[in-house]
């Protein structure tokens, strides 16, 4: 299985958040990778579900960043 994957945001904790899209079956996810502290498991969530969910973090405005960045190009 191949993954691709584009950093949202770093916390100065040693947090990752990343955008994952699975090559095969196009699948995107928002992954947490939680710092070695923590327990350094990742998680994944499905991208509706990542900006529903509480809170407007800066893992979530980085997420939001690429939206609006993606939606200011041209159509093909």
């Amino acid at each position: 299985m191949t993954l691709l994957t584009r950093d949202l945001y770093r916390s100065s904790n040693g947090d990752r958040w990343s955008l994952v899209r699975e090559a095969d079956s196009h699948d995107v996810l928002v992954r947490h990778q939680p710092n070695a502290a923590s327990g350094g498991e990742a998680t994944d969530m499905e991208v509706g579900d990542f900006l529903v969910r509480g809170g407007d973090g800066p893992e979530k405005q980085a997420l939001l960043r690429l939206i609006a960045g993606l939606a200011n190009e041209p159509l093909s």
